[in-house]
């Protein structure tokens, strides 16, 4: 932000020069202080699914979408897209293209422009048929009005969280790298980048179903 605003006010040269001569570094926090931070903030370990179900009763035009990012653990950016790339292919009659519904499975990897980010990435998602049926039956939805949304409601965006608690809830099910490549995690391993393939996993689809009927329960209004 400094470096932008140095070039912004046409000094950019002279902000370099003083980070070199008084040797100026930023670094982020350590490992332990991020884990610190994780286990502080938790209060409740309900509170996320609360709040989801707080965001459905308010606002029933997004019980699909919330049970959706719930479900997957998708970053809120990639479930919008998949959300809303579901309902598009649908009415084109190209669902087929995205979602396996013998596996249950949304192949994101063949979107690689919206999906595979330089930074960001996810190849699969196991979602069960009748929530892709419910997002087809729901209408259009905009990030910025999911988030403007819930705002309203007095309520905070606690979308990275339900990130967080999915991940975590599946590793009572999934290994690691496992969990990693569901959630668009693919290390610089050797094991990772060159030997890892869920296909050789018969079982992969019947414990993800199990993290997700264990989300399913703990997220239900009824």
């Amino acid at each position: 932000s400094l470096s932008a605003l140095a070039k912004y006010l046409g000094v950019y040269e002279d902000w370099r020069r003083l980070i070199h001569q008084y040797q100026l570094k930023w670094s982020g926090k350590s490992k332990d202080e991020i884990v610190i931070a994780r286990l502080t903030k938790v209060k409740n370990p309900e509170e996320v699914f609360e709040w989801i179900k707080a965001v459905k009763k308010a606002r029933p035009d997004y019980e699909a979408f919330m049970d959706f990012i719930a479900i997957t653990g998708l970053r809120f950016v990639e479930a919008v897209t998949s959300y809303n790339l579901i309902r598009k292919l649908e009415k084109e009659g190209k669902l087929s293209e995205y979602y396996d519904s013998d596996k249950e499975v949304l192949e994101h990897y063949k979107f690689k422009d919206l999906f595979l980010r330089k930074a960001k990435k996810v190849f699969v998602s196991f979602v069960p048929r009748e929530v892709i049926q419910r997002i087809i039956e729901n209408g259009k939805l905009g990030r910025s009005g999911i988030q403007t949304a819930v705002k309203r409601l007095g309520l905070p965006l606690r979308f990275g969280d339900v990130r967080e608690v999915h991940n975590t809830i599946m590793s009572k099910y999934l290994s690691e790298a496992e969990i990693n490549f569901i959630a668009g995690r693919i290390s610089g391993s050797v094991f990772m980048t060159n030997y890892f393939n869920p296909k050789w996993i018969t079982d992969l689809k019947q414990r993800v179903f199990k993290g997700i009927s264990e989300i399913q329960n703990k997220i239900s209004t009824a």
